[in-house]
This record gives structure tokens, sequence and C-alpha cells, in this order.
């Protein structure tokens, strides 16, 4: 029976169907229910560096200062590495001086999942991809006044960058608005 369950398993979890295996013989070291992370579509990991499987799917943190979006200026929108969904805009890009890339909000609030992050010692709020379950940053209250006063304090390795001049060759031609 147990073979059974989890050929079964296999079956839903490759279709992306979400599947709870009940079984009066589960093992310690199997999953007799579903949690948030399992319950989302899982994703192709393959084109990760190092560093974005660390970050995205570990927790990590990279370095401030040395990580490629911390200065960047150009306009565009900033996707998932993992699945390419937008999460935020270069127009709601600001510098901070931390060294990470810093937005006063989300391209959408559905977009992002916040988190209570207990981690080192400190109380923060961890920001998720919603898509993904991705880790992204944290949120923080020391942002611009003047936008709400969030700070978005995001890694770079999480993100891929698309220019505004690529938005509608890649398909994101309704983000054009943000820059009109």
């Amino acid at each position: 029976m147990k073979h059974i369950l989890l050929i079964l398993l296999g079956i839903f979890s490759a279709t992306g169907l979400v599947y709870t295996a009940y079984s009066a013989n589960a093992q310690p070291n199997e999953t007799s229910t579903m949690t948030k992370e399992n319950k989302k579509q899982s994703f192709n990991t393959n084109h990760l560096t190092p560093l974005q499987k660390q970050v995205t799917m570990e927790g990590g943190t990279e370095r401030a200062f040395q990580n490629e979006y911390w200065d960047h200026k150009e306009a565009g929108i900033y996707v998932d590495v993992i699945n390419s969904e937008p999460l935020f805009s270069s127009t709601d890009k600001f510098d901070s001086g931390t060294g990470w890339p810093s937005f006063t909000k989300p391209i959408s609030d559905h977009m992002v999942d916040e988190h209570k992050d207990s981690k080192f010692g400190m109380v923060r709020t961890e920001v998720k991809s919603s898509a993904t379950d991705a880790h992204l940053g944290h949120v923080f209250n020391d942002g611009p006044s003047e936008t709400g006063g969030l700070r978005y304090c995001i890694n770079s390795a999480s993100m891929r960058f698309v220019p505004k001049a690529d938005l509608e060759k890649e398909g994101y031609d309704a983000y054009l608005k943000l820059f009109e």
C-alpha cells in the first residue's frame, strides 16, 4: 500500500496537482499532510546560479554593495529569477544607502507575501515571491515617508531585470504604462 501511495504521489506531483497522502503506516520521514511549500507549483531551478539558489531557496543574503542591482538606474521591471513573474519597478526604486536594491512597494501587492522572520535574534518581515515562495529579502519601515515609509530591501540574486525597451518583446507590454 505504501508503494502505491508513493507512486500516486509522484504522479500527482509531476502533474502539478495537489495531493495529500494519508497512511496509517506513515514513517517519521514521510509527509502525511501538505505544507505551504509543497502546495506551490514545482519550478525548474536548473538555470539558477549557486548564489541565486542560496538566496531564493535557502533564505540567504548576498553581500551589500557587491550585487548586480544595488546601484542600477535603468528604467524597467525586476522579475522573479525563477519564473519571471513581475515583482518590482524601477519607478519605485530608490537609493537607501544600504547596498541592496530598495523599492517603496512591489509592482502589485499580490506578487509578494510577507512573513515574520525571527532568525539571527532579530524580528523582521521577510518578503517572498507569491508564485514561487522564493526568498526575496525583507521589508522595513524606514523608507521614504512621502511614499508610505516602506523599504523593500531585495537581493539582486532573486531577480532578473527587464529593460523598458524589452518589455513588449518579452511579453510585459502591460507594464509600459508605468513609464508614461
